[in-house]
């Protein structure tokens, strides 16, 4: 496989990168940057400088306004110099002005943030990039230079075979050192993708990835319901089914018959199975949280808590399917991480709404301590709410009690 980058190149084997182009597109990446970095240097010297000395007459605003906007053209001189060094092609970020004429377009450009990045980029390269490219070229250049001309410059009683292996060392030195001096482009390929790649800027693209992520998450609802009706209405009912036709074998079969106790174990394993296969179901998507809400389907999940919980709820209407389904699995992994980390006697839940959002509070009275990054489940309750766009408080001090406070936005 061709590699696609310097990067990549520096990968290689020895010799397949050292006789492939990379290392002097890489030298010329690196040659161009100085000249690109000092020519910009000069011209934004240049514009701030006749800015200043006119800037009793209108006529210094426009060096001023033309040295902020210089950023523009050096992003895109280094936008074309990166595929020397890399096969990736950015993007320009600035979108296109509603309306036609210079002054439109100026508006436009001043008022994106790309503009003022790449014109933060053009000082880095101006004030360091530049001459660190400089220095890292000039100093492979001498070195080179400096050793395999030695039998030009040097006419003392020297040997000649001297001059001569240092001029072999000169040659081999020069081709190592293509290593860290291509790793430097890479490094600097590297800076100029970090800082003028395109991101998304545009409140319009931000709106459109909230609103493509609110489809995301109620389309995974609604297969999440599907997947419930169908285990419900389909799988769940045969295995119902075979285990009332195995309990009647098993009645029809004498005390001490050949077939009576593999029966038996058959009718204790369907049964087995078919409560598996309804704590699947229930952890899938509850059906009483589809039928009766939210309310009913926290006092269910504190009927079955292993300890006691307290519930308090208060609803004025059914939530958005989404929202109750976040909350409800809120609740019910906080609940699984009370029973098996904190050690608690009691738990209590509350639930109410206020100012369009859904405030959910589990609080425990447990030994406290408790710490997302040890993997007790919290970070994956954190990530459900991010996906509904809401927000996760921890409170767990040492000695407890640890209180998980979620908010979840629950407008139509």
């Amino acid at each position: 496989m061709q590699p696609r980058s310097v990067m990549d190149a520096l990968r290689l084997p020895p010799m397949r990168f050292i006789t492939s182009w990379w290392p002097w597109r890489s030298l010329l990446y690196l040659t161009t940057g100085g000249a690109v970095g000092l020519a910009a240097g000069a011209v934004l010297l240049g514009l701030l400088l006749a800015g200043a000395a006119l800037s009793l007459l209108v006529i210094g605003l426009a060096g001023f306004l033309a040295a902020a906007l210089s950023g523009i053209v050096v992003a895109r001189v280094e936008r074309r110099r990166l595929r020397m060094v890399d096969d990736i092609r950015l993007t320009d970020p600035h979108r296109r002005p509603d309306r036609p004429g210079l002054r439109r377009w100026v508006a436009t450009r001043l008022a994106e943030p790309a503009t003022w990045r790449e014109l933060g980029y053009t000082m880095l390269m101006v004030t360091a990039l530049c001459w660190l490219d400089g220095m890292v070229v000039a100093l492979w250049f001498w070195i080179v230079t400096a050793l395999v001309g030695g039998p030009l410059y040097i006419h003392d009683d020297t040997p000649l075979s001297l001059t001569l292996a240092g001029a072999v060392f000169g040659v081999i030195l020069g081709i190592v050192l293509l290593y860290p001096l291509s790793a430097w482009a890479a490094a600097r390929a590297a800076i100029t993708q970090a800082v003028l790649g395109p991101r998304m800027e545009t409140s319009a693209e931000l709106t459109e990835v909230a609103r493509s992520r609110a489809r995301l998450v109620d389309a995974f609802e609604v297969e999440r319901r599907r997947i419930e009706r169908d285990l419900h209405d389909g799988a769940q009912q045969r295995l119902l089914a075979l285990s009332m036709q195995l309990g009647l074998a098993r009645l029809e079969l004498p005390p001490g018959a050949p077939g009576a106790e593999p029966v038996a174990r058959a009718h204790e394993l369907a049964k087995e199975a078919l409560t598996e296969l309804r704590e699947l179901i229930r952890g899938v998507h509850p059906k009483i949280l589809s039928d009766r809400g939210l309310h009913a389907a926290l006092l269910e999940v504190a009927d079955r808590a292993p300890l006691p919980v307290d519930v308090e709820v208060a609803l004025p209407e059914r939530l958005p399917g989404a929202v109750e389904a976040c909350a409800y699995f809120v609740v019910v992994e906080a609940l699984a991480n009370v029973a098996k980390h904190s050690a608690a006697t009691r738990a209590r839940v509350v639930a109410s709404v206020s100012g369009g959002r859904l405030t959910v509070q589990v609080r425990d009275d447990g030994r406290g301590g408790a710490d997302p990054a040890r993997g007790s489940g919290l970070s994956g309750l954190a990530d459900r709410v991010a996906a509904g766009e809401g927000t996760v408080a921890l409170a767990s001090p040492v000695g407890g009690p640890t209180v998980v406070h979620v908010e979840l936005p629950c407008g139509s």
